[in-house]
């Protein structure tokens, strides 16, 4: 069975994404590729490699430090994803950024098809 994110709940959208991003952004700081791709499809997978994740991690970390805290603004929902968008501080780098996420449900588990900050 199929889940329909039309259905969802913002609550229940944002208490399914925040651990998910969570574990990604301490993944990244940490630059641990097994952890942040943890919550991954197949597809972002074969997207962010061990080399792929280290290179973007070293350079943002040296333009923009470390995540701190993020603010949720808004979810878009579609029958078959959602994309989660929150307002995003950094350490070193004044200003806000945009955290996002696309989740997906495959076989019952909700993974990331998607993820960028800028």
């Amino acid at each position: 069975m199929s889940v329909n994110f039309m259905e969802k709940s913002e609550q229940e959208l944002w208490d399914i994404a925040n651990p998910i991003m969570d574990n990604l952004m301490q993944a990244s700081t940490d630059i641990d590729h097994p952890k942040h791709v943890r919550d991954f499809t197949e597809r972002a997978k074969a997207i962010v490699t061990p080399e792929h994740l280290l290179r973007v991690c070293t350079q943002y970390q040296s333009e923009k430090g470390q995540w701190l805290h993020r603010e949720p603004l808004a979810i878009l929902r579609r029958p078959n994803s959602a994309a989660v968008i929150w307002k995003q501080f950094c350490s070193k780098a004044q200003g806000e950024y945009v955290a996002e996420i696309v989740l997906v449900n495959i076989n019952g588990r909700y993974l990331v098809d998607h993820a960028m900050v800028f």
